[in-house]
């Protein structure tokens, strides 16, 4: 059904396509450039392919950085580097390439075949936020792609997927005592959006005062924060984090559920496997069509808003993390640096970190 232009309806709209392209579903993207079909990669078979496009004709829409990758940057007639791609179908591709074409993970067991010619985009508006409900739905940002009337799962408008995860609609949704093992006198409150269906939570620990907190903004890490993974410092710094909370007057943890920098869990580990091929963090999201770092701090800011706190003492290595609260709009008085020894297994991880995204180690 389609939206009825109201903020919940729009989310509705969202939470439908994400839905069907995580089935394999096709559906239909508008935006006032026009309209496309799409099917992502990754949910396709041979099956399903027939049904969406039973000639063989639908194009494939890619990154910028994946189309680099396939030596088509100097076919791009537009100098906007975040310009989604259009490779031309070739009768040769079929599921199977379409798959190599846009899993880097797959590079070196798959050589690309080749060569690959770009297309103009007819609607670049459309096929940008098709990259971007890649991204929410946690899924690879390619698709086969074709215009038309055909019948779809869902249809969604660029609109409705730039406000999908707003953060203004986050509101309280429960709260209740959590003594946890750094302090006795936590609380936790969870916050819901009705459109966005991730709940973040907050644990306020200590007796609130006129100081501003100490507080941690800590996205999402499951092989860190619950398996141990030695890959990274995002466990550590969770544990070390609420005991610098804790001997604070009054602190605040922030978990946000961004996994991955906001690409999703399956995203990461598909950057895990290119980790291991040599890529480090920062290459492998790129060549896999993602930003550096795609998560949304306004998020955290509207939890501290709700929370009625307006200044904070930040706990942090990233400076990305203080200019994220402050154009929101929260006050960052003091950065409070996290230090811990590394392993053999994360000082590439720490290197990258510091050397490519700014962080101060």
């Amino acid at each position: 059904m389609p939206g009825t232009g109201n903020g919940r309806a729009n989310g509705r709209d969202a939470a439908r396509a994400i839905d069907a392209l995580r089935r394999g579903w096709a559906i239909r993207l508008t935006a006032p450039d026009g309209a496309i079909r799409l099917m992502a990669i990754e949910g396709a078979d041979a099956v399903t392919l027939v049904d969406f496009d039973p000639h063989g004709q639908a194009d494939i829409l890619i990154s910028a950085a994946r189309a680099e990758t396939l030596k088509l940057a100097n076919q791009l007639a537009a100098a906007d580097p975040d310009l989604p791609v259009l490779v031309e179908r070739a009768p040769w591709i079929d599921a199977d390439v379409a798959t190599a074409i846009s899993d880097p993970v797959l590079d070196l067991a798959s050589p690309l075949k080749g060569p690959f010619r770009a297309r103009s985009l007819a609607a670049p508006q459309a096929a940008k936020a098709a990259l971007r409900l890649a991204r929410l739905a946690g899924i690879l940002p390619a698709y086969f792609l074709t215009e038309g009337d055909t019948s779809v799962e869902a249809t969604v408008s660029a609109d409705s997927i730039a406000a999908y995860d707003d953060a203004t609609r986050l509101a309280i949704a429960t709260r209740a005592r959590l003594p946890v093992s750094a302090s006795e006198s936590g609380e936790i409150i969870a916050f819901r959006s009705p459109d966005e269906p991730r709940e973040h939570v907050a644990l306020v620990v200590g007796k609130r005062d006129a100081s501003p907190p100490v507080v941690r903004l800590h996205s999402e890490c499951l092989t860190g924060d619950v398996l141990g993974s030695l890959k990274c410092d995002c466990g550590p710094q969770l544990h070390e984090a609420l005991h610098q909370i804790a001997d604070a007057p009054w602190g605040i943890l922030l978990y946000l559920r961004q996994e991955g920098r906001g690409i999703g869990l399956v995203n990461k580990l598909r950057a895990y496997a290119m980790q291991d091929q040599g890529f480090d963090t920062v290459d492998a999201n790129v060549r896999l069509g993602f930003a550096i770092d795609a998560r949304d701090f306004s998020v955290a800011a509207r939890m501290l808003d709700l929370l009625g706190v307006g200044a904070v003492r930040l706990l942090t290595n990233n400076p990305n993390k203080v200019a994220g609260l402050e154009s929101a709009g929260i006050a960052v008085t003091e950065r409070l640096p996290i230090i811990l020894p590394t392993n053999p297994h994360n000082e590439r991880y720490l290197a990258t970190k510091r050397d490519r995204t700014g962080h101060q180690l």
